[in-house]
């Protein structure tokens, strides 16, 4: 069956992480957060923070702000939002994707609500993407099945006519144990040749 849908990945391929384990160790030594503890109030809160059910400001008010800091919430969103940077080699190949006007282009992504909505308008993606399957968005996050079926039924999609594009293998698995083709992204150079294996040869 011809592809006619690309669902793909954000952080980890066209941009950075949003907030992960090394985003997070700097902001803990810029501000002099105790790690151990920031990690102990981060990990329960992260579900429910990728799922939209958490605010930004509850999950700074559990994490970093139950207690007196030198340094104001301002300060601290503003260094969370100025870790997303965007990677432009592979940005270049979806951009590029998108443009041949073939596909049906979206996201399928895990993210906290305010990250997602910043790194949606900062980094331009709506030239790239038409939908957001976010995790905030979705109320679940990859790899829980219901995310892939989710999509697939507002799309009206089959799963044979879907490619996935991920960086983390265990999402990438169950994309393919539901019917999806997948790549399991290394680099833009490595993207372009896996589309081309799948029929998608780009300028």
């Amino acid at each position: 069956m011809e592809i006619t849908t690309v669902l793909c990945d954000v952080g980890g391929v066209v941009l950075t992480n949003g907030w992960d384990h090394d985003s997070r160790r700097l902001a803990a030594e810029k501000f002099g957060l105790d790690w151990d503890e920031f990690c102990r109030r981060h990990d329960p809160l992260m579900p429910d923070f990728d799922c939209g059910r958490l605010t930004l400001d509850e999950y700074l008010g559990k994490t970093v702000f139950y207690r007196p800091r030198a340094f104001s919430a301002e300060e601290f969103e503003a260094f969370m939002y100025a870790q997303s940077r965007a990677y432009p080699k592979a940005r270049a190949v979806v951009s590029q994707l998108a443009a041949t006007g073939r596909y049906f282009m979206t996201t399928l992504n895990n993210e906290p609500l305010e990250l997602n909505r910043y790194r949606i308008a900062r980094f331009g993606l709506r030239e790239l993407f038409t939908l957001f399957f976010s995790s905030c968005f979705l109320g679940a996050r990859k790899p829980d099945p219901a995310v892939y079926r989710t999509a697939l039924d507002v799309m009206q999609r089959t799963p044979e006519e879907c490619l996935f594009i991920d960086d983390r293998a265990g999402n990438i698995e169950a994309a393919r144990a539901l019917g999806m083709r997948t790549i399991h992204y290394l680099d833009a150079g490595q993207l372009r040749d896996e589309l081309k294996r799948h029929g998608i040869a780009l300028p």
